[in-house]
């Protein structure tokens, strides 16, 4: 997987990378991320992911990490482990 480039933001860290004629998006939280792959044809220009982080899109990653950490807890606590 190749770097291509940070995307600056304010609560999370958001890396580019162009893998197997894929762009994948990676969004970091905390423990958790989540990871969007967008084929290279679809894109001709790897910038305009910026576009695609608008803030509609941004809420809704928000959203799910506040998910993925109520599922997290949730499967700890049913096993004792946290």
């Amino acid at each position: 997987m190749r770097f291509v480039q940070d995307i600056p933001h304010p609560h999370f860290r958001i890396g580019l990378y162009a893998w197997n004629g894929k762009y994948i998006v990676k969004i970091e939280a905390g423990p958790y991320e989540q990871t969007y792959k967008i084929n290279e044809m679809d894109m001709v220009d790897p910038t305009a992911v910026h576009q695609m982080l608008d803030e509609p899109f941004l809420d809704r990653v928000t959203k799910r990490f506040g998910e993925m950490d109520t599922d997290w807890q949730e499967a700890g606590n049913r096993h004792d482990v946290f």
